[in-house]
């Protein structure tokens, strides 16, 4: 039903209600002529007569009344619907269907979920960690994390945070093969190469505004970042990966840090990517905001 549809019933139910045009104008603030013209529309539309004009009131014809009853309740279920639409805007609720690449959603994201739903009770989080490329419409995701470039230009994209990403190997791998000292001494080295990085097969590092290129020989390659980081820290070789991913493994002496100090020269950005459309639900904006506060400045080892 067209917006106009919908005026010309409630100026009747008004009417109706009140039993004076003059009573129902006052409700919906028109002019008594705009409440007589809509019922008169109203009435050629259905094909029957609904009221019964008298120079002191007006009265119901049995089809109006019979009409009336229904479109009450039609009325009241809409604007109960209104409200509760409107509390959407107003409040941040409901169900936030998320989706994240496996290792940013486990090692990022996932931590974050507890503290968000406390802070915000009336929001549902439908959270999938999938390492493909979704489709953010037809499956219907809310929110979408990526790293990288985000290519598509229709839909919103936020960047919520980004790294450069280190070296690392196990202290077991340094001390069978040597700890390098310069980065050229990397192509002697068993390098794990993640293929997905836009640089592979080489590991392009920068340090206080030096850069450096090298090619380093791979023992093993993959486009899991997970498989990576895991080949490292069996000792396997030397891998490249986020600082996120590494921290809790260096702090805890399982990784060292190789040639500290020199990281890719790439950023890596990980951005909050919404469907299109001028108004992002507030269960929407509060989650990226919380995400990128939390990415930004909670987790210093981020950037």
């Amino acid at each position: 039903m067209s917006t106009d549809g919908f005026d010309d019933l409630a100026a009747f139910a008004a009417v109706a209600s009140t039993g004076s045009f003059r009573a129902a104008a006052i409700q919906l603030a028109k002019d008594p002529s705009v409440i007589s013209r809509r019922l008169t529309q109203l009435e050629q539309h259905l094909g029957v007569k609904l009221l019964v004009r008298t120079t002191r009131n007006v009265a119901l014809t049995e089809a109006g009344a019979f009409y009336f009853r229904r479109v009450r309740s039609v009325l009241d279920e809409l604007e109960m619907a209104t409200r509760e639409v409107s509390g959407f805007a107003s409040s941040p609720q409901g169900t936030l269907k998320i989706s994240c690449p496996v290792t940013i959603g486990d090692k990022l994201i996932a931590p974050l979920l507890p503290d968000f739903l406390v802070k915000y009770p009336q929001i549902r989080i439908d959270a999938h960690f999938l390492d493909r490329t979704v489709d953010i419409i037809r499956e219907g995701f809310d929110v979408v994390i990526r790293s990288g470039v985000v290519s598509d230009s229709s839909l919103i994209a936020r960047k919520v945070g980004a790294f450069r990403s280190v070296l690392v190997a196990s202290e077991e791998y340094l001390t069978s093969r040597g700890v390098p000292t310069c980065v050229e001494d990397l192509q002697h080295h068993a390098a794990l190469g993640f293929t997905t990085h836009a640089d592979w097969p080489a590991w392009v590092l920068g340090k206080d505004g030096e850069e450096k290129s090298v090619r380093p020989v791979a023992l093993f390659t993959s486009n899991s970042l997970e498989a990576i980081f895991l080949a490292a820290v069996k000792g396997l070789g030397i891998a490249m990966v986020p600082p996120w991913m590494a921290a809790p493994y260096i702090a805890s002496g399982r990784l060292i840090e190789v040639l500290p100090g020199w990281h890719s020269t790439r950023d890596i950005s990980i951005h909050a990517v919404m469907p299109p459309g001028a108004l992002i639900p507030q269960k929407t904006r509060v989650f990226v905001d919380e995400i990128t506060a939390a990415l930004r400045c909670g987790n210093s080892e981020l950037s």
